[in-house]
């Protein structure tokens, strides 16, 4: 069985797994209801979307209007303004076809420029407010990527209390030293305030480069079974962190498997014998 954990202060008991909906962004609406019918199947009750991603929300309305109460639900903007905002969450309830979603969150806020417009006064944190006062939303959340955003998610929790924080988390990233010191100062205040910790980007094996796009992702992902598992379980190693799934539906099974399968955290030997055979590379630079 796939492992479950609270939500941080939200009272959901979620799958460590989260269903990544990025995966539904260019499928039709057959390949869609397979996918649900799969996470339905490994017990995945929280599902994460975003207005950016192409038909996902779109995709995943039909199969919400049904089945809405069983999942914890969240979705993304990626607007600054307050006035953008405001309009996309209310847009993404209506492709969702809820009245309401658990977690919105401010999408990739990693940016110095882009941070002081959506966290200022007329930004979209004044949104993302004023909608879980109405009842549209319940919490409030923040994301991003790149080596800066650990610290960048520090610099909002200052400002605001949020509810739950995404960003990348693997083998390779982590040795990186100052992004693993700036994700365990993080996961330090996390812990502290009862914040949730969702990871992206467990199964990169590099960037693409010149090589051909043979998934949906916009990086490489590794793509053995035995690979996978040992990068899955090298981040359910970690203690208190949720993974968010491949944005691939292809991939996505292997990935399910293998949080369905977990047991124990891999040895450095052993991740370090997956980078050398995968010729892994960081995502980030």
């Amino acid at each position: 069985m796939i492992p479950t954990l609270n939500f941080g202060r939200t009272g959901h008991q979620s799958t460590r797994t989260i269903f990544g909906a990025a995966s539904l962004s260019r499928v039709t609406q057959e390949e869609a209801d397979r996918t649900f019918e799969l996470i339905d199947r490994y017990g995945v009750n929280h599902i994460d979307t975003a207005a950016s991603y192409g038909e996902s929300e779109l995709r995943l309305g039909p199969f919400l209007e049904r089945n809405r109460d069983r999942f914890f639900l969240a979705t993304k903007t990626g607007e600054r303004s307050y006035q953008g905002a405001r309009d996309q969450i209310r847009r993404s309830l209506e492709r969702l076809r809820v009245q309401q979603v658990d977690l919105i969150q401010l999408h990739n806020l990693a940016q110095p420029e882009e941070w002081e417009v959506a966290m200022g006064p007329e930004g979209a944190l004044k949104a993302a407010i004023e909608a879980r006062d109405e009842g549209l939303v319940r919490f409030i959340g923040v994301t991003g990527h790149g080596l800066g955003i650990a610290k960048m998610h520090l610099r909002s929790l200052e400002r605001f209390d949020f509810d739950s924080v995404l960003l990348p988390y693997n083998y390779v990233l982590i040795q990186n030293p100052q992004y693993a010191a700036d994700f365990e100062a993080l996961v330090t205040v996390c812990q502290q305030r009862n914040v949730a910790v969702q990871t992206i980007k467990s199964i990169t094996r590099a960037p693409w480069g010149d090589r051909p796009h043979t998934t949906s992702t916009w990086y490489e992902p590794l793509q053995n079974q035995e690979d996978i598992d040992r990068a899955v379980h090298w981040v359910f190693g970690r203690p208190g962190v949720f993974l968010n799934t491949v944005g691939d539906i292809h991939v996505l099974p292997k990935v399910l498997d293998a949080a369905n399968r977990f047991e124990r955290r891999p040895s450095d030997e052993e991740m370090a014998q997956v980078v050398k055979a995968q010729q892994m590379e960081p995502l980030f630079v």
